[in-house]
């Protein structure tokens, strides 16, 4: 009889515990099923609010709700005058015409309005000093483009976009200079090159050209050019920018022998110039980092600034 109750007992114990089973495996596939959908929803939420903030951010930036010189107009500033590469260039536009839609910042100018929405006709030009636009107070432009380099002193005054183009170092020399169709750097090794003192264009020769012979140092780049023009140098070394002013306008016989692929240890960083405060910055940001990221900048830099002006590329 002990026997039999002792069975019985086992047989209980073996369905309670067959029971427990159920009940755990039921209790796990609902937490289970619980945290997809709590997942699924988190993700929902996520999704919506990040399609939100986008709609709200396009709405922001619509032409209508932009807050403009003049509503409906885009006014964008350059210098006066305005030199190739930069504006008006090419076969299709003769010298300093913004308008044209040639030339890098003039090419940047109307792909920055067509992305937010302005039509060609829409985009209207005026013409500014280079010291004048960074004074505080208020501006006559809804941004100003003429080769800006971001810094932090003119960023207390006036507000800069993210940046649109990084200098490069390039070479200056006269068309008959030996060094003129150099296309290394050890094409270099013999030359006499100068730079302006504390200057990334002095340590680009010191540290990428690396001549055999010492790069002259000098305390303005006025000097520096002086000595080239009076044949102390061979060459000098400056940013690209400075490169094609000195060669369009100051030195006459001069030629940009080539542009350096090397980047500087810190090379100068060109920006829109806003008002203070100016909220059309965050928009133009936006559109920048898109033509960053598809490639469009990088082409328009090719085409105006290295290609376009036929000038030889240094890679090593």
């Amino acid at each position: 009889m002990r026997f039999k109750i002792i069975l019985v007992l086992v047989a209980l114990a073996l369905v309670a515990a067959g029971c427990g089973d159920d009940d755990d495996a039921t209790t796990t596939t609902a937490a289970a099923a619980g945290d997809t959908t709590t997942t699924a929803a988190a993700e929902t939420t996520t999704t919506a609010a990040a399609e939100t903030t986008t709609t709200a951010a396009a709405a922001a930036c619509a032409v209508e709700s932009l807050e403009l010189i003049t509503p409906g107009t885009l006014t964008v500033a350059t210098g006066e005058p305005a030199f190739p590469p930069w504006v008006g260039t090419g076969d299709d536009a003769t010298f300093d015409v913004p308008e044209s839609g040639t030339g890098f910042e003039s090419a940047v100018v109307y792909e920055i309005a067509t992305r937010l929405g302005f039509a060609e006709e829409q985009v209207v030009w005026v013409r500014t000093g280079f010291d004048e636009a960074v004074a505080p107070g208020p501006k006559s432009f809804d941004f100003n483009i003429q080769q800006y380099s971001i810094n932090d002193e003119r960023d207390e005054v006036v507000d800069f976009s993210v940046p649109y183009y990084v200098t490069t170092q390039a070479l200056v020399t006269f068309e008959d200079s030996p060094f003129a169709s150099a296309q290394s750097l050890a094409d270099l090794a013999d030359a006499k090159l100068g730079a302006q003192i504390g200057t990334t264009s002095l340590d680009f020769i010191d540290n990428v050209i690396q001549p055999n012979e010492k790069a002259a140092v000098y305390d303005t780049n006025v000097d520096a050019k002086s000595a080239m023009d009076a044949g102390q140098l061979d060459g000098i070394v400056v940013d690209l920018p400075t490169g094609f002013y000195i060669t369009a306008v100051e030195i006459e016989g001069s030629i940009i022998a080539a542009a350096f692929a090397a980047e500087s240890q810190d090379p100068d960083q060109y920006g829109l110039l806003f008002a203070e405060g100016n909220a059309l910055k965050g928009c133009i940001d936006s559109v920048l980092e898109e033509m960053k990221a598809d490639g469009t900048l990088a082409a328009l830099e090719e085409q105006w600034l290295t290609s376009g002006t036929g000038i030889f590329v240094i890679t090593g």
